[in-house]
């Protein structure tokens, strides 16, 4: 993939996810009464909560699962937007930072292995966009890959916008725990460096390793 470098950000942001659209990825594994249920989706934490319930009684109905999946389901849902909404406000250090994305997911007949760069810096990127090309440069027909693809890759920056969260908060508590002690020598060791963003564009790229295999 190509891109523009996209501009750093020097300072502390509000968290949200470093995508175009702030999504909370999703992910449940539930057992009621030794009925199971999996699936993965995205969801806008800016949505109502009323809204989760409804979710919840309608994919039961169609899908045809029993009635205490709903109570279960949207709990489950609630949980992890709460603790996605927890973090709304913090400052987080996206810094000019470039991080590998690794794919490893087997999607019915289709296995794909892959590695690729992501530039966090860059708060217009589509993961959904990025699956879509993506199957399309390698021929995958299976629409079931491509948002399997996505979610996979907010998945990862979700972990790394948190990680990202508690580094600016350690920071913080160090800069308070450093004060009246001016004497102390700043070290230069990050100051330089290599520009990967000017390297690799803005949304991706570079593909370090890729395996594409069909059954």
């Amino acid at each position: 993939m190509k891109g523009q470098a996209s501009s750093s950000y020097k300072g502390a942001v509000k968290f949200r996810m470093p995508t175009a659209q702030n999504l909370v990825p999703i992910r449940l594994d539930l057992d009621v009464d030794g009925q199971k249920f999996k699936d993965t989706f995205t969801w806008n934490p800016s949505d109502p909560d009323s809204e989760i319930v409804v979710f919840a009684r309608r994919t039961a109905k169609d899908l045809k699962l029993p009635p205490g999946f709903i109570t279960v389901m949207a709990s489950a849902i609630q949980s992890q937007i709460a603790d996605f909404r927890s973090l709304e406000g913090q400052d987080m250090y996206p810094g000019e930072r470039i991080v590998p994305i690794k794919l490893d997911l087997r999607v019915n007949h289709t296995l794909i292995r892959d590695q690729f760069l992501w530039d966090l810096n860059n708060f217009e990127s589509d993961p959904e966009e990025f699956a879509k090309t993506f199957c399309a440069d390698l021929g995958i027909q299976d629409p079931e890959v491509g948002p399997a693809i996505a979610f996979s890759i907010r998945e990862q920056l979700y972990e790394i916008a948190v990680q990202s969260v508690a580094s600016a908060r350690e920071n913080r508590i160090s800069k308070k725990g450093r004060r009246g002690a001016e004497y102390t020598p700043v070290s230069k060791a990050g100051s330089t460096g290599l520009d990967l963003v000017k390297l690799f564009g803005h949304k991706s790229s570079v593909v370090r390793s890729q395996q594409l295999i069909f059954f």
